[in-house]
């Protein structure tokens, strides 16, 4: 068993908190918010996150994970310091590593003789050796060590992850990192710090850009008349491409993809490279939420001028309630500005939005409504009363962004109802 200090209770932070606890660690968990150090000492969680409150609960009562306020505080005596901070967009695209730099330069006088710091955030090839610096230790070593997890499954991905990639000029560091995972049945990868920065960002802009496509290619299917399940299912069972994430919907979005693809972007122009691939990737995201816009707007008639729009979900996935950079929330405000009246409604939402009334059921938006939209999978969707929901609209229409709904099932119910890539 090791100590070990984690700095931010964040989504990072949290779930990197209760894994090592459950690795056997002692986990101190420090925050710069009074507040939320007092609601997670009581074991309550203020995200949705499916299992993380349970875990938090569970390393608590075992006495292997607190919490506590202040970075300085938390690292006294601790042989492992991990990283777990925001590192937001600036505005040219590059990535904000102003709240890592201070804690390193308010931590350096405190670290023990040999402790090793390790960067859990998501941060710019390079920032191995900038957080060197702000330590100002020689030593003590710095290690990258990113994060993989998927909103909705973070606790499960943390625990059972695809690889642990560590990297570190530093071998015999880099070994002493691996070591905190003994148990954890991955393959574990060490490199060089600046390979391990770039896998993090390659990896998240590989997947949006592969989103990007299965958008395209629905948008494809729709214009020659093919169906997009038989022709993705065709497609994956080529074992170099796979079926996993081949589902369309409205685009990408949430708190990583978006931010993280633009930062490698600005990463490649440091570098003199022209990535013009992730270009595409991103004028695809913002053309798919054009052709929802532009199938809601054909499927009422063309105007959306005093239309009334159900909208279902609102958060950029199923499973969180995070609703950051979501293509739900874009379309929706693209709909208002056309005119549109819209009632929303999401599992995890209950605070107002601009360009929109939320609403506390499901049935609430589809009252008097023209047309209904699929925006985010919850699977509850599925299996409302649709014969209600017919009689409760002005007009029986359904788009279904995120093909959740049967398309037969709807059209014998009496919609006239258009998925995505489906003649």
């Amino acid at each position: 068993m090791s100590r070990l200090a984690v700095i931010g209770a964040g989504y990072v932070g949290l779930v990197t908190s209760v894994t090592l606890a459950r690795l056997g660690h002692d986990v101190c968990c420090a925050d710069i918010v009074p507040e939320k150090v007092a609601i997670l000492s009581r074991g309550d969680i203020p995200i949705v996150e499916s299992g993380l409150g349970q875990a938090v609960r569970d390393s608590l009562a075992k006495g292997r994970l607190r919490f506590i306020l202040g970075a300085s505080a938390a690292v006294s005596g601790c042989e492992f310091i991990f990283m777990c901070l925001p590192t937001p967009e600036l505005a040219d695209g590059s990535a904000d590593m102003s709240a890592i730099l201070a804690v390193a330069r308010e931590i350096g006088p405190q670290l023990s003789h040999g402790s090793i710091v390790i960067n859990k955030s998501t941060v710019p090839v390079g920032s191995t050796h900038a957080v060197q610096r702000a330590l100002a230790r020689t030593d003590v070593a710095v290690v990258s060590n990113p994060e993989f997890l998927r909103e909705g499954t973070a606790v499960h991905d943390c625990q059972h992850p695809d690889r642990i990639i560590i990297g570190s000029d530093d071998y015999g560091a880099a070994m002493r990192v691996a070591s905190l995972y003994h148990g954890t049945d991955a393959p574990v990868m060490i490199t060089g710090p600046s390979s391990a920065e770039t896998i993090k960002y390659a990896s998240n802009a590989f997947l949006a850009t592969k989103l990007s496509f299965i958008n395209s290619l629905a948008c494809l299917c729709e214009s020659v008349g093919a169906e997009f399940s038989d022709v993705i299912q065709g497609v994956g069972y080529d074992r170099r491409i796979g079926l996993d994430f081949v589902e369309p919907g409205p685009g990408w979005g949430g708190s990583c993809l978006p931010k993280d693809i633009r930062a490698l972007i600005h990463i490649s122009e440091d570098a003199g490279y022209n990535f013009s691939l992730l270009r595409g990737a991103i004028a695809a995201n913002q053309e798919q939420q054009d052709r929802i816009v532009a199938k809601i707007e054909a499927i009422v008639g063309g105007s959306l001028a005093d239309i009334t729009v159900a909208a279902w979900g609102l958060t950029f996935k199923a499973g969180t309630d995070d609703c950051r950079h979501s293509p739900a929330i874009t379309i929706i405000q693209r709909l208002a500005r056309s005119g549109a009246r819209v009632r929303a409604y999401d599992p995890t939402v209950r605070q107002p939005l601009p360009g929109m009334d939320v609403c506390l059921e499901p049935y609430g938006p589809c009252r008097d409504a023209s047309v209904l939209v699929v925006l985010t999978e919850w699977d509850e969707l599925r299996w409302l009363n649709f014969d209600k929901i017919s009689s409760l609209m002005a007009s029986p229409c359904i788009v279904d962004a995120r093909n959740l709904l049967h398309p037969g099932t709807m059209r014998r119910a009496g919609f006239h109802y258009q998925g995505i890539g489906r003649p």
